[in-house]
């Protein structure tokens, strides 16, 4: 009862904003791409955590927080990143680790546990080197590992057990151990080992495990189904966390990427169709094609961080695109439809002033 009620008055407030963006249309911020960007990220910050965004996405993600923090510390916001971290192990430490935090504090999972919850917050403790919450959480963080160990890990394989659905990047999907929740369970691994800490994760070199089980030869599969269809998050995650460092490879996936055209009209897409009925979860059905071929604006900059290492013309061009979409609209918003603009539903519209603006500025 108690989950139910958060999610209703978590639907309710995205429903309030629908309503008035129908009415009033989205926030109109001055200046050119950067400079609205950097205004973006300032509002983020609310003096007490970085919020994922100034529209209905006001509460703390750490999946989000996750993606931007290596800009958000470049861009000088490491007080505040720290802040941030604070806020969060200070309720989670009450409760559970969750996917989001409401902004009246309660955690709240969406839709399910997810394996990049612990891997992003791990990851973000080592980037902000936050030693002191470190030390200071540490029971509650070994309590949480051993929970994502008992959750999440097949113990015969070491790999995400594949009959059980995971909220992940793609929330509404249905996957069997998906790529980018393998990825997470081996980010895991490094960051812990990496801290020297606690970690009672299956002694495999997770790095051959996840090339074997997932890799083609030219792109990485979606997850353990039979399903071989090319997609963004599973060609994107093993590189842009630094599980896999090989050019070469990173070259066949961007190939993969562009010929299946996931980055048009402009980076990226889930995939370049929709996904078989049954892989999607009830929820989809509010928000039709929310997970599908539309362009999202969270991976498409981590994207172009990594085209850049390979091809600086190419990115360059990526960054155009950018540019003109955000002076257009003046705002970074969440997602758009093949066509270039905002994505809307029934009840739903895109999302507006995303923290994710932080990783246009460091492209």
């Amino acid at each position: 009862m108690r989950n139910l009620l958060i999610d209703l008055s978590e639907a309710a407030r995205i429903f309030k904003r629908y309503r008035h963006v129908k009415r009033y249309g989205i926030r109109y911020y001055r200046g050119n791409a950067d400079q609205i960007c950097r205004q973006i990220v300032d509002e983020c910050w609310n003096g007490k955590y970085f919020q994922t965004s100034t529209g209905h996405f006001c509460e703390f993600y750490m999946r989000d927080f996750g993606w931007c923090i290596d800009s958000l510390l470049k861009l000088g916001y490491r007080k505040e990143v720290i802040k941030t971290l604070e806020y969060a192990l200070n309720i989670y430490s009450t409760h559970k680790l969750t996917t989001t935090i409401t902004p009246a504090k309660r955690c709240r999972d969406v839709f399910t546990y997810s394996p990049d919850t612990l891997a992003f917050l791990i990851r973000s403790l080592r980037a902000a080197k936050a030693d002191k919450l470190i030390k200071k959480y540490k029971k509650f963080l070994i309590k949480e590992i051993d929970r994502f160990c008992r959750i999440v890990l097949d113990k015969k394989t070491g790999l995400v057990k594949k009959h059980r659905t995971f909220s992940s990047i793609k929330d509404y999907a249905k996957r069997k151990s998906s790529c980018y929740d393998n990825i997470m369970v081996a980010v895991l691994n490094d960051e812990l080992n990496r801290l020297k800490f606690y970690n009672p994760l299956p002694k495999i070199d997770y790095k051959k495990l996840i090339k074997e089980k997932f890799w083609t030869g030219e792109y990485f599969l979606d997850d353990l189904s039979k399903n071989k269809s090319v997609t963004g998050d599973s060609n994107v995650f093993p590189f842009w966390t630094g599980v896999f460092n090989n050019k070469n490879m990173l070259k066949k996936s961007v190939k993969q990427i562009q010929s299946k055209k996931l980055d048009k009209p402009l980076p990226l897409k889930y995939s370049s169709s929709k996904d078989p009925k049954g892989r999607m979860i009830f929820n989809e059905m509010f928000v039709p094609d929310y997970a599908h071929d539309t362009c999202w604006m969270h991976m498409g900059p981590l994207y172009v961080q990594l085209v850049k290492t390979i091809d600086r013309k190419k990115a360059q061009q990526y960054k155009r695109i950018y540019k003109n979409l955000i002076e257009k609209h003046h705002n970074f918003l969440e997602l758009f439809h093949a066509d270039e603009t905002p994505y809307k539903a029934s009840f739903y519209y895109a999302d507006e002033g995303l923290l994710w603006a932080a990783n246009y500025l460091t492209i």
